[in-house]
């Protein structure tokens, strides 16, 4: 998303009224491209068809229905999310939370805050992204070296060898085939297997 480029915005909001003043008070604060989905069927669907950059939701007085749905939704399409509620209470606010909702607004809609309320949602959701990504690295690294730990552990037993000769037979293999050494461990596993 470079800078020159307003980023795209979806308001999901069942009021054409508060829509408009959204959608106005969005204009005013310099973005440009905003589409307004007034009908929560298919939500799904829709916002994965348009693709924004962020997600503005907007609900009067949600129902526990209603917020399921948005949270739902929220968990799917990993986009920063704002939410604009009337009114609410811990509960819905800490589901919000869980969803991944980058900021949850309670006293309604006022124009002028839209831009730092934005900013704030997008900041929030690239702290949380950011999070998120090491975390799935952190996990695939675990993953790996479990792999791989088992690799060594076949090979010690099937050729008599030590450990560092089981692991560095593992290297020189991965150097050889140009392949990651968890790769090549899943290879002497998936065998291992057929042996069997």
């Amino acid at each position: 998303m470079g800078a020159e480029s307003s980023p795209k915005i979806v308001i999901v909001d069942e009021s054409p009224i508060r829509a408009a003043i959204l959608e106005e008070g969005l204009r005013e604060a310099g973005y440009t491209e905003v589409v307004h989905i007034s009908e929560v069927q298919s939500l799904l669907a829709r916002i994965y068809a348009l693709d924004p950059d962020i997600i503005v939701i907007d609900l009067e007085n949600p129902s526990r229905d209603s917020l399921e749905q948005m949270f739902q939704m929220s968990r799917a399409v990993r986009r920063p999310i704002a939410m604009f509620v009337d009114q609410s209470d811990a509960a819905s606010i800490q589901a919000s939370v869980d969803a991944g909702v980058s900021a949850y607004i309670v006293d309604g809609l006022k124009k002028e805050r839209i831009k730092p309320i934005l900013d704030l949602c997008v900041s929030r959701f690239n702290a949380f992204s950011k999070l998120q990504n090491e975390l799935d690295r952190t996990k695939h690294a675990l993953e790996e070296r479990k792999v791989i730990d088992r690799a060594k552990g076949i090979l010690m037993t099937a050729k008599k060898m030590s450990e560092e000769q089981a692991y560095a037979l593992l290297r020189s293999t991965a150097m050889k085939e140009n392949k990651k050494i968890a790769e090549i461990a899943q290879s002497v596993i998936t065998a291992a297997e057929m042996f069997k």
